[in-house]
C-alpha cells in the first residue's frame, strides 16, 4: 500500500474526525468537557419553555459586519482573538476538503457552501442548547476561514508543484 493511499484512506480522516471533534468542543462547550447529559437538559429546557429560544433568537446578532467592526473599533485582545480565532478555526476546514477529497475536484463555491453549513448548523446549535447567541458575524468569519484555508492551500500545492518540476527539469538538463 502507498503512503499517499494510507494517508488520504485512513489517517487524513482519523484527522478530519479529531479536528470536527475539537470544532464542537471549542464552540458549543466553550473548551469544557463534552456532556451530553448537559446537551439534553437544555434541550429539554428549551423544549420546555420556547420562549428561551425565542428570546436567544432576538438577542442575537443578524446585522452583517457589526460585531466584526465593534471588535475592530475597540481591538481589545478578547475581541482579537475572537475575530481571529473564528478564522484561524475554520481554515483547516477548508484544507481537510481537498485533502479529503483528493481525485474530485473540490471548487471554492463548494467550499463556501460547506463551511456555511456547518458554520450555520453550530450556531443554530447554540441557540437550540442555550450555550450561546447566533451571530451572522460568526458566520461570515468562519466561512472566510475555510477559503482562507482552501485558498493558501491551493497556492502551496501549485507553488510545490511548479517547484517540483523546476527541479526535475534542472536534473534533466
Amino acid at each position: 500500500m502507498k503512503l499517499s493511499k494510507f494517508m488520504n484512506g485512513i489517517i487524513v480522516p482519523i484527522l478530519f474526525a479529531v479536528y470536527l471533534y475539537v470544532l464542537i468542543k471549542v464552540i458549543l462547550f466553550k473548551f469544557g468537557t463534552m456532556d451530553v447529559t448537559f446537551l439534553r437538559n437544555q434541550l429539554q429546557r428549551n423544549l420546555g419553555n420556547p420562549d428561551n429560544m425565542i428570546e436567544r433568537m432576538r438577542s442575537g446578532n443578524f446585522t452583517p459586519f457589526k460585531e466584526i467592526s465593534n471588535n475592530i473599533h475597540w481591538l481589545s485582545s478578547h475581541d482579537l482573538i475572537n475575530l481571529l480565532g473564528n478564522i484561524a478555526l475554520f481554515m483547516p476546514f477548508g484544507i481537510f476538503l481537498i485533502l479529503m477529497t483528493r481525485h474530485k475536484k473540490m471548487s471554492f463555491i463548494m467550499v463556501f457552501i460547506l463551511s456555511l453549513v456547518l458554520s450555520l448548523s453550530l450556531e443554530c446549535a447554540q441557540v437550540i442548547f442555550l450555550i450561546g447567541s447566533f451571530d451572522v458575524d460568526d458566520l461570515i468569519l468562519n466561512v472566510s476561514g475555510a477559503l482562507l484555508g482552501f485558498v493558501v492551500f491551493k497556492i502551496g500545492i501549485k507553488l510545490m508543484g511548479n517547484k517540483s518540476t523546476a527541479t526535475q527539469e534542472s536534473d534533466v538538463s
